[in-house]
């Protein structure tokens, strides 16, 4: 398998194009949005600049790396060879099923099927295709080139084959995977968002502060980041939309979005993408935003 398509030119996409270029693989880029593929391209370019700079690559895989991604904007084109396809596009169950119905006709019949959801139901997309052994879930970590973790979530229908595959492959990207089971929030989600939705609740309860909440967890629970800053980074309406998952999976209130994060999100305030969420972001070095806001 030396050749990979990626649906999404966003974060996650570029990254996981960059991560399987760097390996040597013939990678696919592809998005409708030609503005987005256009970014996705200087973005990776400046990440391997940064990590030429640190002296974990040279300026000769830079250039291989680069060489190795090819952009589309029509998915049929793109995938017509892929072995394998990540899709990474916005957390949408109804637009992944859509992509998935559409690869499912477009792609060889031997293609693997993955998607980088962080919480849809991997089960419910592989029913969108006629191949349901096919399909896997591949959830990445952000930033995709330097976390290494891929979380594999294994639908109901997935073969044996395909996880061992997926696994393996995984491994000779340089990242570690770790198996989990097709559940509402899968491991990752199940547990970082109920912490993340209990800080907004506490901060809205004026238990305490964004910089106290994030203090705590970094230096006493040792979290290279706290909570709320990690929910700006991560992206509001992302959270929110995975915690509705949970609720909606396990009918169990404790997954319910908080109401100040519901809020912020429909007042569009959905962290470091829009310049504001519980830190602002309008200059290059974050600031807290007015605790009165939040109460």
């Amino acid at each position: 398998m030396k050749n990979i398509a990626v649906i999404g030119a966003g974060a996650m996409g570029n990254g996981i194009a960059h991560t399987f270029a760097q390996s040597g693989y013939k990678v696919q880029l592809i998005d409708v949005n030609k503005t987005a593929l256009t970014h996705a391209a200087q973005t990776i370019s400046k990440n391997l600049d940064r990590m030429i700079q640190k002296e974990v690559i040279t300026e000769a895989l830079k250039k291989e790396t680069l060489n190795n991604i090819t952009m589309f904007t029509d998915i049929s084109e793109g995938v017509e060879y892929a072995s394998l396809v990540v899709e990474a596009a916005t957390e949408n169950e109804a637009l992944k099923l859509e992509i998935f119905k559409t690869l499912d006709i477009a792609c060889p019949d031997d293609t693997i099927l993955a998607t980088n959801t962080s919480s849809i139901s991997i089960t419910k997309i592989a029913a969108a295709t006629t191949r349901p052994g096919r399909v896997i879930g591949m959830h990445f970590m952000n930033p995709v080139p330097v976390m290494p973790l891929v979380e594999i979530i294994n639908g109901y229908n997935t073969d044996k084959e395909v996880t061992y595959f997926i696994v393996k492959l995984t491994k000779e990207i340089g990242k570690t995977a770790i198996q989990v089971n097709d559940y509402p929030g899968f491991i990752a989600n199940r547990i970082l968002m109920p912490m993340i939705n209990e800080a907004i609740e506490a901060l809205q309860s004026g238990v305490s502060g964004v910089l106290e909440i994030d203090g705590i967890m970094k230096l006493g629970m040792a979290h290279p980041m706290g909570p709320l800053e990690l929910a700006d980074f991560i992206g509001l309406d992302v959270c929110m939309s995975i915690l509705e998952v949970m609720h909606d999976g396990f009918k169990n209130p404790k997954y319910a979005p908080n109401p100040l994060l519901v809020n912020m999100v429909r007042a569009g305030k959905l962290g470091k993408k829009t310049g504001e969420g519980f830190y602002n972001y309008a200059d290059e070095r974050k600031a807290v935003v007015p605790a009165a806001r939040f109460l």
